[in-house]
């Protein structure tokens, strides 16, 4: 039946065309086909592409506002008021600290220069040696300090780039890579390479995957599919890779990715799937196992992104915390981010992209064999690279082994499950789903949660604050695991939420007010504008003698 209604259709169609095209003349005929074929190909990519109708559409709209003088202006100098303001606090935070805008005439003295850094150091308004801060420091060990001091030093002129010059460094690059492999139960196939960061760890991953998915597939339009709640490096690697993003939404209940969802995203040109363990926002851990059978099912691979708690996660089931299974173990896991910069207590700037096999690393590398200066490849984004850093990295975790990254960890899931215990059990507040290693977040049903952060900043504490929905968290390192400093938090939130909930209508003032206030703008162009003042106001110096003095006008 269908066979012969498709030859009706084709028959009825071929009598269409043939009578449109009855008494004219050849060129004609040639000319309504070229405009026609054309016509259809611009309809087909005008309609078809990265984003919908509906996105454009809304873009479109909202970039009128340029050819609007008074829209425009009135923009115009809302940004120069909010750039203004940021500049502002940047000085504020200096606390009058003068500002180095020349060279000086003759070079300073060591002691003057290393006082001039402490002091650096230690401008800020967040007591940050004492655990008033939400992840950022992770542990503060004077011994360790000193030690990664020294080596750094020994090996701060170091480069891999230079193998044969610098064996000994690419030596424990290596180390550090393959101790990584057997944390993760990578076999001897298992590989990967030492980053600057998750970011970078995360980036190299995703051109990994665009490139093998081009090579040896053919896919020429990639696309990732990633839970909403993935780190936004992923987005940040999709505008600089070309890589179109496929978000899925996360259960409402359990905050972890709809693995329904996330099946249904997957398509022809799909390159890629990812799971997290924990994801940042909310501390909850996707159904990695799941993902592994639909990347197995569809033949894609896998990438988990433990950046945050990769070098907890590995060791909580040795530290009594029993912890589903996300790393190699799984067939369908193909690649994992870690970053040893977190919990395994490295100096900043050292993060780990593992691989099950040489082959996808292959993706991974830029070769270039034709330059005049020689054959060159690179195996991360950098071509030099601090030796310095990876000799520091190793150095750490040989000073930690793997009983010290055990007991350290049995400290910190302690800690963070004490925390949580005691904030579910306070009035006004709930926690978003079940923390799986150190994040717990918090919202309120009551009153607007950044109420409860604002009150916290004032008592010194700086914690995360989330969007949509609104809600704030604390990452647990190392340093709130020290006696009194998770009691002292609990009962700072406590004073605050009582505080609160005796008139929890009182709106939110200052910053948070316009943190809460950009969910609501539909425009989020003008979200990027605000957010491109406050980069500027971390690069803020003075522009002149008479600035320094007065501040910016």
């Amino acid at each position: 039946m269908r066979v012969n209604m498709l030859c009706i259709v084709l028959n009825v169609l071929k009598e269409y065309v043939n009578n449109s095209f009855q008494g004219k003349e050849p060129w004609q005929i040639a000319t309504i086909t070229t405009t026609t074929v054309l016509t259809s190909i611009w309809l087909w990519n005008f309609v078809f592409q990265d984003e919908s109708l509906k996105e454009r559409g809304k873009k479109k709209l909202f970039s009128l506002r340029n050819y609007v003088p008074y829209i425009r202006d009135r923009v115009n100098e809302e940004l120069n008021n909010i750039n203004l303001s940021f500049e502002k606090e940047a000085v504020q935070r200096m606390k009058d600290v003068p500002f180095i805008i020349k060279l000086p005439d003759s070079g300073l003295k060591s002691a003057e220069i290393l006082e001039k850094v402490k002091h650096s150091i230690r401008l800020g308004d967040y007591d940050w040696e004492n655990g008033k801060v939400s992840g950022a420091v992770y542990r503060i060990d004077h011994e360790l300090l000193e030690l990664i001091g020294d080596v750094y030093s020994s090996a701060s002129y170091t480069n891999p780039l230079h193998p044969d010059i610098f064996p000994g460094i690419c030596k424990m690059e290596a180390e550090v890579v393959r101790m990584a492999c057997h944390l993760f139960h990578g076999d001897e196939d298992s590989c990967g390479t030492m980053t600057t960061g998750g970011t970078e760890s995360i980036l190299l991953a995703c051109k990994t995957y665009r490139d093998y998915a081009r090579d040896v597939k053919g896919i020429k339009k990639p696309e990732m599919v990633v839970p909403v709640t993935t780190h936004s490096a992923f987005d940040k690697a999709a505008q600089y890779l070309k890589i179109k993003v496929r978000y899925v939404p996360v259960n409402p209940h359990s905050y972890t990715v709809s693995m329904k969802s996330m099946e249904r995203a997957i398509s022809r040109n799909t390159i890629m799937l990812v799971g997290s363990t924990p994801n940042f926002p909310y501390g909850t851990m996707d159904n990695i196992e799941a993902i592994s059978k639909l990347g197995v099912k569809y033949n894609i691979p896998v990438h988990v992104d433990a950046c945050l708690g990769g070098f907890l996660i590995c060791f909580m089931p040795q530290a009594g915390y029993q912890v589903p299974s996300f790393d190699f173990k799984l067939p369908g896991v193909t690649s994992i981010s870690a970053d040893t910069h977190k919990y395994g207590y490295a100096p900043k700037g050292s993060s780990l992209i593992l691989y099950r096999s040489k082959m996808y690393r292959h993706h991974q590398y830029t070769v270039t064999t034709d330059w005049p200066g020689g054959i060159y490849g690179s195996p991360t984004v950098n071509g030099s690279r601090a030796g310095g850093i990876i000799a520091s990295c190793w150095a750490s975790m040989m000073y930690f082994g793997y009983n010290g990254y055990v007991e350290a960890t049995k400290k910190i899931i302690d800690t963070t499950k004490y925390i949580e215990q005691k904030l579910r059990t306070m009035d006004g507040i709930f926690i978003f789903g079940t923390p799986a290693t150190s994040v717990i977040a918090l919202g309120s049903n009551d009153f607007d949660i950044y109420k409860l952060s604002e009150a916290l900043n004032v008592r010194g504490w700086s914690l995360n604050t989330l969007q949509f929905p609104s809600g704030i968290h604390i990452c647990i390192t190392y340093v709130h695991t020290e006696p009194g400093v998770a009691d002292q938090f609990l009962n700072d939130v406590k004073i605050e939420l009582a505080i609160i909930l005796q008139n929890p209508d009182v709106p939110v003032k200052g910053k948070l007010a316009m943190y809460g206030m950009t969910q609501t703008i539909p425009d989020r162009s003008i979200i990027s504008d605000f957010t491109k003042c406050y980069l500027d106001s971390m690069y803020y110096t003075p522009k002149n003698e008479t600035e320094i003095s007065n501040g910016p006008q």
